[in-house]
Order: C-alpha cells, then structure tokens, then sequence
C-alpha cells in the first residue's frame, strides 16, 4: 500500500475536464492544512482531456494526486472501487466529479467522524436544498422515499456523492454496479453505524448528467431487490470471546 495518508478522496470522472481544475483547486484549497491529504482522481473512459486536466492542475498547485484511468467506462460504481482499493489513508472520502459538491464541506464530516466510536460507519452528505430541476428532484424524492421504506437506513439522501468512510469499512462490503447509492444500508448490514451532514450543493455548469429518467428507475429497481437480498442474508457475529492454543496445549484467551 506504500506510504499511509491521513484522508483520500476519490473522485470519479468521465468527461468532466471542463469542471476538473476548479474542483482539485477547491479542494487542496480547503484541505491544504490536512496533514497526509491526497486525491485519488478516477478516469472512468473519458474521451476528453480530464486526466490531462487534473495532472496539470495538482501540478500546478503542489498537491498529491493518485490517477487511475479505466480504458472503457464501468460506470460510477466501478470507478469508485478503483479508487478506494488504491488510496492510502484510512479515511475516504467520496465526491462526485461534476463540481456540484462542495469541497468546503469536507471538514465538518472529518468532525462528524471524531464523534463516531464504531469502527464501521458512514458519513452521509444531505443535499437539502438541491440545485437540480424540478423534475429530478421529484424523482430523488420519491426513489429515497421508497429506498428508506424498505431498506430503513435513516438516510434522506442516498444519491449524494459526499460520504466518508474508513476505507476498512468499505473492504467490508458487499459491491455491484450502482453499489455507491446503497453504502449507508450496506454500513448499516454489516453492523455500522450511520450520520447525517447537510451539505452544500450546487449547479452544474459544464458538461451533461450520465443519469436519466430510465437509467435511474429501472436499475434502482433491480439494485435495491438485490440489496434487501443482501441484507436478509448477511449475518453480523458478536464474538464473545477468542483464544490461541500454546504448543503445551493450553489455551491463551484474546481479549
């Protein structure tokens, strides 16, 4: 794993080059007194200049930057995974690659995270007040709506790119296409403890969505059978205790 940093955040983006700059810019800007930070930038198939983008851009402003480029794109899920296998810290942090979120949010979820005493747990941005149209905003409504219904993680905002987690955490989980929108009942399955953070978010200004009506219904569908299958089978132990057997045959108890 090479040297261990303090906080990663993974970015995944795939023709994002005209938002690129601004977004590491805000982010080393907020971040520059954190000691170990560093970017992991995924370049999930891009057919512009992102990664090129990025480079010059940490370049120019001394900060760490991991990149990973995918040759053809796997989709958000996929790109994250790259990603948080990578990193070198024990915290990740996770942010859309469109400059809708906001870097200047990153330290009150690090203070969030000092609060937490589970090892497993996640972070959740809420975006209350969300700069999209009205009709995306109905449809995130009603998918959260739907998604707490059944799944019960207590999260009003699943589809909000900023989450931190420990990346031990994420080791931990069950992953598939699409996984990024189900972290917090994933956590929750496992025996992690969630919080909410309400955070900034803001208008695109470049570049397209890679989701759509279609794209988000029928697999939010299969995705969130296939979690409360998940969740149904997964069973978390509660260890009351662990021993190791000396070569004399005795049994030494771990605590």
């Amino acid at each position: 794993m090479g040297q261990e940093r303090t906080l990663s955040l993974v970015i995944p983006a795939k023709d994002e080059e005209a938002n690129i700059a601004t977004l590491l810019t805000e982010a080393y800007g907020v971040m520059r007194d954190y000691h170990g930070f560093e970017v992991v930038l995924v370049d999930d198939g891009s057919t512009d200049s992102t990664l090129d983008t990025a480079v010059r851009t940490a370049r120019a402003l001394g900060g760490r930057l991991l990149t990973i480029r995918h040759e053809r794109s796997i989709g958000q899920s996929g790109a994250l995974a790259s990603g948080i296998r990578q990193a070198r810290s024990k915290l990740i942090v996770t942010m859309d690659g469109d400059g809708q979120n906001d870097p200047a949010d990153i330290p009150a979820m690090l203070q969030k995270a000092n609060t937490m005493r589970n090892p497993d747990f996640c972070i959740a941005g809420y975006r209350k007040n969300r700069k999209d149209t009205a009709w995306k905003r109905f449809q995130s409504r009603l998918a959260n709506r739907v998604r707490d219904a059944l799944l019960h993680d207590g999260v009003p905002d699943t589809g909000c790119g900023l989450k931190l987690f420990p990346r031990e955490t994420f080791l931990k989980l069950p992953w598939f296409d699409h996984g990024h929108r189900f972290i917090p009942a994933l956590v929750r399955g496992i025996g992690g403890d969630i919080a909410i953070v309400e955070v900034n978010h803001r208008p695109r200004t470049a570049g397209i969505s890679k989701y759509n009506a279609w794209n988000r219904t029928w697999a939010g569908i299969l995705d969130l059978l296939g979690v409360l299958w998940l969740l149904h089978r997964t069973r978390v132990p509660v260890i009351s205790s662990a021993g190791q057997a000396d070569p004399q045959g005795s049994v030494a108890e771990r605590s």
